[in-house]
């Protein structure tokens, strides 16, 4: 089975132009001895905004590990992927994101939830989970009614792992099952569960995503309760490590938290929870990047600093439209934005300072790095005018994707500020 490395950064490049300074990043966290592995991802509706096909993730990714003779492992992740999107991602992909977030709470037929009630009678009663201070106390409508809600999308997690393997063959490609598009968080008792019906689905998972507590808003910080989201967090970690013994899930199964760029409150106590569990760790980064080639824009100055007023500008006239798919992960204030009228005479400082995720920046506006987040529509409708001005500011942009994904993700997360 092709196998995932301990620690691994989803890594997004919208337009396909950041994938050599994406990798620096990963070089410069191996000079520090910390082995990441990237893996490049974008979604079928990424794709269908921009006009690309998934071929191109993994030529950009190809020339990349080429050009810095990167000879460590490297993946291309088919994301957010589902029986109706999955076939133009099969044969570029070696890393599938299997998505069913839309089949919780369909309910599995009763045949279905009578067998797995009659496989589980381990689920019922006290079950103690090393690391987890309180005993889980399940009784049986509680594993039933669990069971109920998750049964239905881990069953189609197997049809959709079933049809990639019979297309690639069960070794050659790393699964996850992810759960975090919904509305409420997965308590340990309920990954328990779920990670009991995908192993009797034979889905041989290594990582799975689960709907953490707060909000993990697009390109801005965690929004939520820190020491909750640890003790959720590390209860998570514990129940993945119990059910890999009682289930047989590989061994390697870890967590993946989606949209966690720039959430750095909860870094550390993500790096301090993972030696604890001898735990790895995904995350995917995703637009984090596409923010930063924009910084690079506007640092640039002169053609790129105006190209990226322009793209506020237009973002700002269609706020409504651009932020619609995306309105459970980004909070915007849209009265408190400025104008394009005001950002038409910013500086290059002052756009950057907007943009950049310093929050002890007074320059720093969320609500302008969370709309330019979803607004690479505007950017994509561009076309070569908008791809051309990246080569033209290639040196400032390369420098920050680098600098970003290193400096305010892989350090902190992994090796320590």
């Amino acid at each position: 089975m092709l196998r995932l490395s301990r620690y691994s950064f989803g890594v997004g490049d919208r337009f396909a132009h950041q994938a050599r300074p994406q990798l620096r990043a990963f070089v410069l966290a191996a000079q520090q001895g910390v082995d990441v592995v990237p893996v490049w991802n974008k979604s079928n509706r990424e794709h269908t905004f921009i006009g690309t096909e998934p071929t191109s993730v993994r030529d950009a990714a190809l020339k990349a590990v080429h050009d810095l003779n990167w000879t460590k492992a490297w993946h291309v992740d088919a994301d957010h992927i589902n029986l109706d999107t999955v076939e133009r991602f099969l044969e570029p992909s070696d890393f599938f994101t299997i998505d069913v977030a839309h089949f919780i709470g369909q309910p599995a037929a009763p045949a279905d939830l009578d067998s797995f009630l009659a496989r589980h009678p381990e689920l019922i009663g006290v079950i103690h989970v090393p690391g987890i201070q309180q005993p889980l106390t399940m009784t049986r409508e509680l594993v039933a009614k669990t069971a109920g809600t998750f049964l239905a999308a881990v069953q189609e997690a197997g049809r959709i792992y079933r049809h990639i393997a019979s297309r690639k063959g069960e070794a050659n490609f790393i699964t996850e099952v992810s759960m975090d598009e919904t509305d409420n968080p997965q308590t340990p008792p309920e990954l328990l569960v779920i990670l009991a019906a995908i192993a009797d689905e034979r889905i041989p998972i290594q990582t799975i995503a689960p709907k953490f507590t707060g909000r993990f808003n697009k390109g801005v910080d965690y929004v939520g309760d820190v020491r909750q989201f640890t003790l959720e967090f590390e209860s998570d970690l514990a129940v993945i490590a119990y059910a890999i013994r009682a289930y047989g899930l590989p061994d390697n199964l870890k967590l993946s938290v989606h949209s966690g760029s720039d959430k750095f409150s909860i870094y550390k106590p993500i790096r301090e929870a993972l030696p604890k569990f001898n735990a790895g760790l995904h995350l995917k980064t995703a637009g984090t990047t596409w923010l930063e080639e924009l910084i690079g824009l506007a640092e640039a100055g002169g053609p790129g600093l105006a190209l990226a007023k322009e793209i506020y500008a237009e973002a700002w006239s269609h706020g409504e439209d651009l932020c619609a798919p995306y309105a459970s992960v980004i909070d915007i204030d849209f009265p408190k934005l400025p104008k394009p009228a005001t950002v038409a005479v910013w500086s290059s400082e002052q756009f950057t300072g907007a943009m950049r995720h310093d929050a002890t920046n007074p320059l720093y506006d969320k609500g302008v790095r969370q709309l330019l987040h979803v607004g690479f529509k505007i950017a994509a409708k561009m076309g070569d005018r908008y791809l051309d001005m990246l080569d033209t500011c290639e040196e400032s942009i390369s420098r920050n994707v680098t600098l970003n994904l290193y400096d305010r993700h892989i350090k902190p997360l992994l090796i320590g500020a």
